[in-house]
C-alpha cells in the first residue's frame, strides 16, 4: 500500500510541470491572439463612383507632314543672299534666297530688243498704202517670228524671276543645305520647308480591326512612353484594302499641332478609342487585388475591411470599371490592402499619414 502511494506521488509530482507549461503555453497563446486582433492595419481609402471609362486598343505610329517641300534651284548661279534660317517660319510666295542672274538678265534685254525690232517692222508694213511692195507671205513670216520673239522674252523673263527662289507653301524651314557665295547648279537642293500646324499619324493595323474603326474616331496620341501628355487626333482615312504580306491595313490620323511640340519622323504611341462606357461604377486600378485571375476589392465595414469578389470591365489609363461587386458611394481600400484579409482590423488615414507610417 505504502508503495502504491508513491507511485502515485512521483506520477503525480511529474505531471504536475506539464500541466503548469501547457497552462501558461495557452495563457501565451491567448494573450497573442488579443493582441493580434487589437492591432489596426494602417489603409487609405477613397469612394466608389460613377464616370465614363472607354475601351483602346495600343499600339504606333509614325508622325508625317502633309505639306513638304524641297525647294531647288531652276537655274544656274552664285547665290547672293540668303533671307531665312533653319527654323524661321515662312509663308507661301516669301524670298528665301537670291541667285546671280547678270547673265539672265542680259538675254532678257536682247529678247526684247529683238521682239521691238519686229514689231516695228510690222507695223511699217501695215501703214504702207501700196501693198504692192510686200508679199502676204512676207507679213505672214513677220508676225511668225513675231511670236518666237515674244517666247524667247517670256522665257528670258521667267528665269529672271528664278533666280529669285520663294517658297512654294507655308510652313517651316527645316534644313538648309547652301550658304550664300556657293554655286549653285539647276535643280540643286537649297531648302526643306515643312507644314507641322497638322501632322498625319500612319498607323497599320491587323486585319481584325477593321470592323471595329470608322472615319472621325478619337484617338490619343503619347509622344514617348515616358509621358501621360496627351494629344487629341481622328481617323482621318481608313485604306480599303490590307496588306497580303502583313495582313495589316493602313489608317492615317489627323494630329493638330498648332504648338508645334511633335515633329514629323516621330515614333509615338497611339490608343485609338474603340467604345465608352457612360455613367458605370469605376474605381482606382491600383485598388484591385488579383490573385490567381480573380479580383478582388478590400470594403471597408466598420472597423473592418471585407474582401469582396469583383467583375471588371474597360480599364482606360489608372482607372478600371467594375461591372458587378461593388455599389457608389461604398469606401474601398487603395493604398494598404497587401498587408490585408479578410475582415481585417484596419484603422482609415490619409495618404500623408500612411506614407510616414510606410517608412
Amino acid at each position: 500500500m505504502d508503495s502504491l502511494n508513491k507511485r502515485a506521488n512521483n506520477y503525480f509530482k511529474l505531471a504536475l510541470p506539464l500541466v503548469l507549461v501547457g497552462v501558461l503555453s495557452a495563457c501565451g497563446a491567448e494573450e497573442e491572439v488579443k493582441e493580434e486582433e487589437k492591432y489596426a492595419v494602417p489603409v487609405e481609402t477613397t469612394t466608389v463612383i460613377q464616370g465614363d471609362v472607354s475601351s483602346f486598343y495600343s499600339t504606333t505610329a509614325t508622325l508625317e507632314a502633309p505639306q513638304e517641300a524641297n525647294v531647288v534651284t531652276r537655274i544656274s548661279g552664285l547665290i547672293e543672299s540668303i533671307n531665312v534660317e533653319e527654323g524661321d517660319r515662312v509663308t507661301k510666295g516669301q524670298l528665301l534666297a537670291v541667285i546671280d542672274a547678270k547673265r539672265q538678265k542680259y538675254e532678257l534685254a536682247r529678247s526684247q530688243a529683238e521682239v521691238e525690232i519686229i514689231e516695228q517692222e510690222l507695223n511699217r508694213l501695215k501703214k504702207m498704202n501700196n501693198k504692192e511692195f510686200f508679199s502676204a507671205d512676207s507679213m505672214a513670216k513677220l508676225e511668225y517670228n513675231l511670236q518666237a520673239a515674244i517666247a524667247k522674252r517670256d522665257l528670258a523673263a521667267l528665269q529672271v524671276e528664278e533666280s529669285m527662289v520663294r517658297s512654294p507653301i507655308d510652313g517651316v524651314i527645316a534644313t538648309r543645305f547652301v550658304k550664300a557665295g556657293n554655286m549653285a547648279k539647276e535643280f540643286d537642293e537649297l531648302f526643306y520647308v515643312v507644314d507641322q500646324d497638322e501632322l498625319y499619324g500612319i498607323v497599320h493595323l491587323p486585319e481584325q480591326q477593321l470592323e471595329s474603326l470608322k472615319l472621325g474616331q478619337d484617338a490619343q496620341i503619347f509622344a514617348n512612353k515616358h509621358t501621360q501628355d496627351t494629344v487629341h487626333a481622328k481617323v482621318l482615312r481608313i485604306s480599303p484594302v490590307v496588306d497580303a504580306q502583313s495582313g495589316t491595313f493602313k489608317v492615317t490620323l489627323s494630329v493638330p499641332n498648332s504648338d508645334s511640340k511633335l515633329k514629323a519622323g516621330m515614333f509615338t504611341r497611339v490608343e485609338l478609342r474603340y467604345d465608352t462606357h457612360n455613367n458605370v461604377i469605376t474605381v482606382p486600378y491600383n485598388a484591385v487585388v488579383n490573385q490567381d485571375n480573380e479580383f478582388a476589392l478590400y470594403v471597408i465595414d466598420g472597423t473592418n475591411a471585407n474582401r469582396r469578389s469583383v467583375s471588371l470591365g474597360y480599364r482606360e489609363a489608372d482607372t478600371v470599371e467594375v461591372v458587378s461587386g461593388i455599389e457608389p458611394g461604398e469606401q474601398i481600400v487603395i493604398r494598404g490592402h497587401q498587408n490585408l484579409k479578410d475582415q481585417s482590423l484596419v484603422e482609415v488615414i490619409s495618404s500623408l499619414d500612411l506614407a510616414s507610417t510606410s517608412k
